[in-house]
């Protein structure tokens, strides 16, 4: 992993996380479509047991991951959700989060609807401010969920200086990266515990696999959120491992396609007589551009 930091953006798409194959020399990740594996005698394990415990093509996908989030420890599961729910495993009763007040609807709908009556608390606030995060902060809250873009508003935080607040107080600073992906933003580098994506969206890119994945540079929380991804089984298959990498090598390529798509779209949208108000954080009216 510290070698493939050293390598550009699109040659980690690439290869990171990735060799050829020891048996064949196959050059792609193979799908090793498979729930268990052959010891070397009772006990002695060759390096993999089970398929929800570990699988060598979703084990490819997780060191890309973390390589282009500039990460040690990826870990992969079978939707976004999978993966949100992996992260809010790590509370419990009593746990107070504040989130942002314009969230993806799935990640709103499990707090509210699926969290909340365990005893969890949530408290949403506009989180372009540092300062009404901070204000809704409470002696007992634990983790700070950020998305950013938001999904469909397109707010944007700042990821450094809420990450700064969560260090000062103690608390899990989470970053919800789908809709930028590593490509346009790296939270980890800008302080961040925890990064979540659903590798539905832009890292799959193709429009026929659902997952999602969890990158920390931490560890200890990879260790516990490891746990919870063996213990609770929400892991994706080998198939759908392999469908992401090979949307990962494309990724760069395709956004910036996405961005001067996008562009031209706005540039358009501006300038219609019927439309009111495009929210686009590449324009210089956007509130969150600077930071954008």
């Amino acid at each position: 992993m510290a070698d493939d930091r050293n390598l550009r953006f699109g040659t980690r798409a690439i290869h990171a996380g990735q060799r050829p194959d020891p048996s064949t020399g196959a050059i792609m990740t193979p799908i090793y479509q498979t729930s268990t594996y052959v010891q070397a005698a009772p006990g002695q394990h060759l390096g993999y047991e089970y398929s929800r415990t570990g699988n060598p093509t979703r084990a490819a996908l997780e060191a890309n991951l973390a390589s282009l989030e500039s990460a040690a420890h990826g870990l992969c599961f079978g939707s976004g959700l999978a993966a949100t729910d992996a992260v809010l495993k790590l509370l419990q009763s009593g746990d107070h989060v504040v989130a942002g007040d314009d969230l993806y609807g799935g990640t709103y709908r499990i707090f509210e609807r699926v969290y909340r009556p365990f005893g969890l608390d949530f408290t949403f606030v506009d989180a372009s401010d540092p300062a009404n995060v901070e204000r809704a902060m409470k002696p007992n809250t634990k983790l700070v969920w950020i998305e950013t873009p938001t999904n469909p508003l397109l707010k944007i935080s700042d990821i450094a200086a809420l990450s700064a607040l969560c260090r000062q107080k103690k608390v899990l600073s989470v970053v919800d990266n789908t809709f930028a992906t590593p490509y346009l933003q790296r939270p980890i580098e800008l302080g961040a515990d925890i990064v979540v994506h659903s590798a539905t969206k832009y890292l799959g890119g193709h429009s026929d696999v659902v997952g999602g994945a969890v990158i920390t540079d931490d560890p200890a929380l990879h260790e516990r959120l490891a746990f919870i991804q063996n213990a609770a089984g929400g892991v994706p298959g080998p198939m759908d491992c392999f469908l992401v990498l090979r949307g990962t090598k494309t990724l760069a390529v395709r956004l910036d396609r996405h961005q001067s798509n996008a562009a031209r779209v706005v540039e358009f949208l501006t300038a219609h007589a019927k439309v009111g108000r495009v929210y686009y954080p590449g324009l210089p009216e956007h509130p969150g551009h600077d930071i954008a």
